[in-house]
């Protein structure tokens, strides 16, 4: 009786790994166990051919198209997984893509509002600020005008995204100077959004160390202002930047705008005939 248990014990355990076994091969087989693969990066590559080389591997789904100025329409801008990551064959791998052209938005209507209320408003819409100009209007700074391409502008106009927009202020009756606001050391987006709420335009700006909006900062402007002196609104200012990581902003702000009393220009003037010439 007990050799007849001990037989059907080890008949049970031998059915049980067998089984396992069997259990454990097909998922190993349908999960593929150990055929990993490495995800290319594919940016900047045309998704086209993209997936006519990698369509074995990888499942591909486009998600999204977004316009990317300078980029190749069809170029991939994001994947996900990121390059690098190791997954099983036939993942699905998302892409971002160029589209041919922006997409398109409402003008609009920014008459009444204040400069700072127009300025947000057009970023909230997907629009960007470009000139400012004043004509005899009783409210100071109100927006009288908008204009796209040197032409009026209707409110609910589609424009594609990113579009500049002229804005034409009141003067208030009288054009009034206003105090010209510190933007020496500023990176480039902070001091043009300084500029354009001290009612001032952004004229043509040089990059002396390359074209590096992360570590730029502004070094030089003409005409040259500094902070706190009376300017007319609507001045153009042209700017040069230069990299933190070459110059030590702290000391050329103390030696150059705070002990230094400069009477004129020079300095500027100086670097702009350089650069002209």
């Amino acid at each position: 009786m007990k050799k007849k248990f001990l037989l059907h014990l080890l008949f049970a355990i031998f059915i049980f790994i067998l089984l396992s076994w069997g259990v454990l091969s097909m998922l190993d087989r349908y999960t593929r166990h150990g055929e990993v693969y490495i995800v290319p990066d594919f940016l900047g590559l045309n998704h086209q051919e993209v997936i006519s080389q990698y369509d074995e591997q990888f499942k591909f789904i486009i998600v999204d198209s977004i316009f990317k100025k300078g980029m190749d329409h069809g170029a991939v801008l994001q994947q996900d997984p990121l390059p690098g990551s190791k997954v099983k064959k036939g993942r699905n791998l998302y892409l971002i893509i160029v589209a041919r052209q922006p997409d398109k938005v409402l003008m609009p209507n920014l008459a009444n509002l204040s400069l700072r209320q127009a300025i947000v408003t057009l970023e909230s819409a997907g629009l960007n600020i470009n000139a400012l100009s004043f004509v005899e209007h009783f409210a100071r700074n109100a927006v009288v005008g908008q204009l796209h391409d040197g032409e009026p502008i209707e409110p609910g106009t589609q424009l594609f995204r990113g579009s500049y927009i002229d804005l034409v202020l009141g003067d208030g009756g009288n054009l009034l100077k206003v105090p010209f606001p510190m933007i020496f050391g500023k990176k480039p987006y902070e001091a043009k959004q300084i500029l354009r709420y001290a009612t001032l335009n952004v004229g043509n700006e040089y990059f002396l160390d390359g074209n590096d909006t992360i570590n730029s900062r502004v070094y030089k402007i003409l005409p040259f202002v500094k902070p706190g002196s009376n300017i007319l609104p609507g001045t153009y200012i042209t700017i040069w930047y230069r990299s933190d990581a070459l110059i030590n902003f702290d000391e050329y702000l103390n030696d150059s705008l705070f002990i230094e009393e400069i009477e004129d220009d020079t300095i500027n003037q100086e670097f702009y005939e350089e650069e002209i010439i």
